[in-house]
Formats: structure tokens, C-alpha cells, sequence
């Protein structure tokens, strides 16, 4: 399965590299430094944001609440560093309204509150399926 989805995802690259390069107004330069600061973002401010949930919150945390935490930060985070750009309406024009023409923050809001949703979702759904811890201590 992994290597069906391997073969997925380098497929999708080329084909995104194909019509990148087919494309004859990109700028190859600033493509680099658009994927390049990707990495940057996700491996100087995400990543050590997950790594101090990890060590100092999720351990804090009930059992049942630690995985739908974690995975709700990493997706929250995830989206949230690929949202900066339009959240900070970078490359607006006032020139061209059709650029970012969108309330991109509140749409940034209602996906906060779905994925906060769907983590108490989860978590509720993981506490009913807990077993529940019998006492006899009042039995005779």
C-alpha cells in the first residue's frame, strides 16, 4: 500500500512539475524561493511547535484526548502556515480586485472551528468506547 501511494505522490510531483514548466510567464526563481520557504516554515516554526506540544501539553493531556490533539495541531498548524500568504493578503493588488478577492480569515476561523469541532468529536467517541472500570467496593 505504501508503495501504490508512493507512486501516487511522485506521480502528482512530476505532473505538477510538467505544467509548471509548460507555464512560459513562471518565474523559476521564485518558484524555488516559494517551495523553499515551505520547508522553512514547516521545519523551523511547525515542526518545533508540534515537538513543545509533544513534550510539554499532549503528555498533560487524558489518554483518550492525546491522539485527536495531536493530530488536530498538526493540521491546524499545517493549514495555517500554508494560509499565511493569502491570511496576510500578500500579492493583493489594487490594480486587479480579482486577487484575493475572498475573507480569507474567516474562512481560516470556520476550518479553526471544524477541526476543533471534529477533536471533541473524537475525543467524546474515544471516552464512550473506554471501558468502563467496575468497583466492589460496596458490594458485600
Amino acid at each position: 500500500m505504501r508503495v501504490a501511494l508512493g507512486i501516487v505522490g511522485l506521480a502528482a510531483m512530476a505532473y505538477g512539475g510538467l505544467l509548471l514548466f509548460r507555464r512560459l510567464s513562471v518565474d523559476l526563481l521564485d518558484s524555488a524561493v516559494w517551495l523553499g520557504g515551505g520547508v522553512v516554515a514547516h521545519d523551523f516554526v511547525l515542526a518545533p511547535v508540534v515537538i513543545v506540544l509533544a513534550v510539554l501539553v499532549i503528555p498533560r493531556l487524558p489518554d483518550v484526548a492525546r491522539a485527536p490533539v495531536t493530530v488536530g495541531a498538526i493540521v491546524l498548524g499545517s493549514v495555517t502556515l500554508i494560509a499565511v500568504p493569502v491570511l496576510g493578503r500578500f500579492g493583493a493588488s489594487p490594480g486587479n480586485p480579482t486577487l484575493l478577492d475572498r475573507d480569507y480569515v474567516t474562512g481560516w476561523l470556520v476550518l479553526a472551528a471544524l477541526t476543533v469541532a471534529a477533536v471533541a468529536v473524537a475525543i467524546v467517541v474515544r471516552r464512550s468506547r473506554r471501558p468502563v472500570a467496575k468497583h466492589h467496593a460496596d458490594t458485600p
